[in-house]
């Protein structure tokens, strides 16, 4: 499905430090204060011990706060997302897509709907489709969907030391760039808080983010950021990512000749809290324009919904057919 690989450039393009795979290290650790919030004062502290720093997020008295508070939040946020992610990696749950290809008019030609159930296995979390066009497959679709899924097994149950090392190796490092964006994201924008909204039935922060003049990125990819403006709802007692809303503004070029997306392109995503212990997605939607090698343009719609999550038990063992076999 193309969205499937558009859609984690424009969640990275713009906020995507708070989607990041793992946790690190906070500078900063806070919890939304005990105190009921006024209209005059908002403010976070950290109450992990002494010696930890907080967060003051009382506004002016023009009821405004600095860029540095905003930037601190936003810092804040993301780490404790990336804590977040490593704990949604504990959870199985079905996915339901669907995608409309549209005319130059903006009116659907087709409509595409696939349902996955996603899995995990040995730590990585992996797709099956269980359904198109809300049918369930053939006989044949359905084997080779089970066909790949054992392909995956095998490969991790037989993976050498040395295979296993480069994966990590190469998973530390994307994890390491991910905390450098997280820099980059609170520095490449300026941050304006609209005010409180319920996201959910739970009050959420309402933050706008517009690019900030003159920013200078120290990463490749951190130079789209300019491109991109948006909105996000930060829920006040768990600091997490509640509701995104992200635009370009701009055409986006991804390498030489790769892809370009076009001025108009939005996602928005919506996220609820599972098991009091972890956030995750209930419902993403999405327009996309784009033009694929400078050749193949793609004009499109859809929407994205997340159900049925279950926490994966790390004891439990996932088998291959042959050993389900064997142990009966």
């Amino acid at each position: 499905m193309l969205f499937r690989g558009f859609a984690p450039i424009l969640l990275a393009l713009a906020v995507s430090p708070l989607r990041v795979q793992e946790a690190s290290p906070s500078a900063v650790t806070l919890q939304e204060a005990s105190q009921p919030q006024t209209s005059s004062s908002v403010a976070a502290t950290a109450n992990k011990g002494d010696n930890q720093p907080s967060l003051d997020l009382t506004p002016d008295a023009n009821g405004k706060l600095s860029q540095e508070q905003m930037q601190a939040l936003f810092r804040v946020v993301a780490d404790k997302d990336l804590a977040n992610q490593k704990l949604a990696h504990n959870y199985t749950y079905v996915e339901r897509d669907v995608q409309n290809s549209l005319d130059g008019k903006g009116n659907t030609k087709s409509t595409e709907i696939k349902t996955y159930e996603v899995l995990e296995i040995y730590g990585e979390q992996v797709q099956r489709l269980i359904e198109k066009d809300d049918k369930p497959l053939s006989e044949k679709e359905a084997s080779k969907e089970e066909e790949k899924l054992q392909k995956i097994i095998d490969k991790r149950k037989n993976e050498s030391d040395n295979d296993r090392r480069k994966r990590e190796q190469k998973e530390e490092k994307e994890r390491e760039d991910g905390r450098r964006f997280v820099k980059e994201v609170a520095d490449a924008y300026n941050f304006t808080l609209v005010g409180t909204e319920q996201v959910d039935g739970r009050n959420a922060w309402v933050i706008d983010g517009e690019p900030r003049p003159g920013f200078e990125p120290h990463m490749k990819e951190a130079k789209f950021l300019s491109k991109f403006h948006g909105r996000v709802w930060i829920d006040k007692a768990d600091l997490q990512l509640s509701k995104l809303d992200i635009e370009a503004i701009d055409t986006v070029s991804i390498g030489l000749f790769l892809a370009r997306v076009h001025k108009g392109t939005r996602v928005m995503l919506e996220q609820t809290r599972v098991n009091d212990e972890v956030w995750l997605p209930r419902h993403v939607t999405f327009k996309l324009d784009a033009r694929i090698a400078l050749l193949k343009g793609y004009k499109m719609d859809g929407d994205q919904t997340f159900r049925d999550y279950k926490k994966f038990r790390t004891s439990a063992k996932i088998v291959g057919v042959g050993e389900v076999q064997e142990s009966r």
